[in-house]
């Protein structure tokens, strides 16, 4: 064993369905390693505060870090852990949203690095005068989805990834927007992947908007590129940079599959779906936004089709993430020191 991974996110019902899961599952079948989750609140009878979350399992962490090399936390946003400070091996701490103006992130020196998705994040630390900060090349299994086109017909579909995990994110994640738009837009179909959490709330709201016939919720592991099959497009909504991934997992299989996705422009994936044509951005997580980037969608299908068949396999190779990864690995520990802890 040589790296311990820190997630700051419940232990999900199903992780080879959830992104982050997903991402540190390949980097421990490359590195080694054990995975820890240091957010209490699953056996916890009142609700914990960031502020206290890993201090309950710091006395497994301090016995593992004897066999151990580095920390590496996944986190959303630059919340400053104090259990971090407790520890006695390096910390990397990967960002995985993207980085708002007028953050505090002065604790962030404190880190042997950092890592974010996007160069728009990486500027903005630079910039705050972190000199300890890292690109990670976003990536996936792109080998597990192929390309199967779909024409356009009567009806569009679209897969909604990236789940909420509370109530609140049903309007900060854009389901209340896209819901509204498939009831103004008979000819919208929306098929959820849904996480095991909060399915009765979204049964709920389906049945009170009257739309059945144009939803589908997949509340179990399923063969994502056998969906990806039966859509148009993928969406990822969000009305903050923290609260989905930089490069959403499910926006990067999208492309992989030869479908073009839709983003919010709070999302820093929406840079490079603009520069290379793979889909459209949605300005704001509203209906009327939502109903416009469709639009959009259908006006110039097949050319945004064709790029997002180009730039899926292309640009988002798992080998190139891990590669990246190991670049970070071994300027924290030195070349040396990481191969003889693999």
């Amino acid at each position: 064993m040589s790296m311990l991974y820190h997630l700051t996110i419940l232990p999900p019902s199903w992780p080879e369905c959830e992104a982050i899961s997903q991402e540190v599952d390949a980097l421990r079948r490359r590195f080694g390693g054990h995975l820890i989750y240091v957010n209490p609140n699953r056996q916890a009878p009142l609700h914990i505060p960031r502020l206290f979350f890993g201090l309950h399992c710091l006395r497994e962490l301090r016995h593992l870090e004897g066999t151990a090399r580095l920390h590496h936390l996944y986190n959303p946003d630059p919340f400053p852990f104090p259990y971090l400070l407790l520890l006695q091996r390096p910390v990397i701490y990967s960002l995985t949203g993207g980085i708002a103006r007028r953050q505090s992130v002065s604790f962030l020196r404190r880190m042997a690095a950092v890592t974010v998705m996007d160069e728009g994040s990486l500027v903005r630390l630079q910039g705050c005068g972190l000199d300890n900060v890292f690109l990670a090349q976003p990536g996936i299994d792109t080998a597990r989805f192929t390309c199967h086109p779909l024409p356009l017909g009567p009806e569009i579909r679209l897969l909604v990834g990236s789940a909420p995990w509370t109530k609140g994110q049903f309007h900060t994640k854009g389901i209340v927007a896209l819901l509204e738009a498939a009831r103004r837009e008979p000819c919208l179909h929306l098929v959820f992947l849904w996480r095991g959490v909060l399915v009765e709330e979204i049964t709920r709201m389906v049945k009170a908007l009257g739309i059945q016939n144009q939803v589908t919720i997949l509340n179990e592991v399923v063969d994502v590129n056998q969906i990806l099959a039966g859509v148009h497009a993928s969406i990822v909504l969000a009305t903050t940079p923290a609260i989905v991934k930089a490069y959403p997992h499910s926006s990067m299989e999208s492309l992989a599959a030869g479908k073009p996705v839709l983003v919010s422009r709070a999302i820093p994936m929406a840079q490079y779906v603009e520069k290379a044509g793979c889909g459209v951005v949605v300005e704001a997580v509203s209906t009327d936004d939502v109903i416009a980037a469709l639009e959009s969608l259908i006006g110039h299908y097949p050319t945004m089709q064709k790029a997002a068949s180009q730039a899926g396999q292309r640009d988002f190779s798992q080998q190139h993430m891990i590669e990246s990864y190991q670049r970070v690995y071994e300027r924290v520990l030195g070349s040396e020191g990481l191969l003889s802890s693999l």
